[in-house]
């Protein structure tokens, strides 16, 4: 979970599946380090790696992934996913974001949205997972509240 300097929460669209908006995620490679897969999945989504983590889950999320959806985006390679989830202050400006950055893109678009309303952008079979990040990380939110713009 990426938050600006407003605790507004970072989404973007699908450019594989338009009209899906997701917080950023993506795998973990073997012997990697989530604190570093969070870095170098972030600047391969967005184009930048400018943010500090400020939380992580403690445990695991694990969702199924609708069947027809699995066949439609991976041929029915991947059946859901086991998740870390982090939390992240992004320390760049909006001008550092570029969904373009590297050759597969995966976002056809992106904004900041606020944490309540997060659910309304979510696909359904990721709803419970973003209700639990969201009951996780809403501490972090109102940290920025108080906060100054840079």
């Amino acid at each position: 979970m990426l938050f600006n300097r407003h605790g507004q929460v970072f989404v973007g669209e699908r450019l594989d599946n338009p009209g899906a908006w997701q917080m950023p995620q993506g795998g973990i490679d073997e012997d990697e380090d989530p604190d570093v897969a969070v870095f170098r999945e972030m600047e391969e989504e967005i184009g930048s790696r400018d943010a500090r983590i400020i939380a992580a889950m403690d445990g695991w999320l694990t969702y199924d992934i609708p069947e027809k959806t699995a066949k439609k985006l991976w041929d029915g390679k991947y059946r859901g996913q086991r998740q870390k989830w982090i939390a992240l202050e992004f320390l760049g400006d909006d001008s550092d974001i570029d969904l373009k950055a590297f050759k597969h893109p995966e976002f056809s678009r992106w904004k900041w949205v606020p944490l309540s309303d997060l659910l309304d952008y979510v696909v359904p079979f990721k709803r419970d997972i973003y209700r639990r990040v969201i009951e996780e990380f809403t501490p972090l939110a109102k940290r920025f509240s108080g906060k100054k713009g840079r």
